[in-house]
């Protein structure tokens, strides 16, 4: 896999990290005959910057934290950052091993696990997690519906961004039932803290 080297600003630091330059490329068709996967984890998405940021503001010192969809893993290496004990999941093995690797190359001590949602018990194991964190993963209906299900599980205490995908408003109107949901701005995303009654 071709990879790019850019400095992106992450907690005050700048880090290196590596990157696919398009995601495009990196579609497996076999892959998505089977389970309309696609590299979605490749991109440096806002979403992923503004809950870096956001997080980089949180006092998780000590703090268990679960980065769910991590992708490139921007607000786990910021949790990290923060003196937090990080695992930073993704169903994909690519975003796993280049998560493992930008973190070693910035001297960032956190684990990093191939995960599904709908298989999740290496996350229950470790369950309850002090935060869990995810960035623009209500681009599609089963995600919304897996994380209904899956999030209370997890933890008391959740921060996600989206930029408005077509799910998030019915996911947080259900989310709402069980869940005290604030949110904020922050720039072209918006944050969403939920945190279970």
């Amino acid at each position: 896999m071709e990879l790019i080297d850019e400095e992106v600003q992450v907690a005050g630091r700048r880090l290196k990290l590596l990157r696919p330059p398009q995601a495009d490329e990196l579609i497996d068709e076999a892959a998505f005959d089977e389970d309309e996967f696609l590299p979605y984890w490749a991109e440096l998405w806002p979403s992923g910057l503004a809950l870096a940021e956001a997080v980089d503001e949180l006092e998780l010192r000590g703090l268990r934290v679960l980065e769910l969809g991590a992708g490139l893993g921007l607000p786990s290496l910021a949790a990290a950052l923060g003196g937090a004990d990080v695992l930073a999941s993704d169903w994909a093995a690519d975003a796993v091993e280049l998560l493992e690797l930008n973190a070693e190359r910035n001297g960032i001590v956190l684990r990093a696990a191939r995960v599904r949602w709908d298989e999740p018990e290496p996350l229950l194991a470790e369950a309850p997690w002090g935060l869990v964190l995810g960035a623009d993963l209500l681009y599609e209906r089963r995600n919304a519906d897996l994380l209904l299900e899956l999030l209370p599980r997890l933890g008391p205490d959740a921060l996600l961004a989206d930029p408005g995908r077509p799910f998030a408003r019915g996911f947080l109107e259900q989310a709402a039932e069980r869940w005290e949901v604030a949110t904020e701005p922050a720039g072209s995303v918006k944050l969403h803290r939920l945190r279970l009654r």
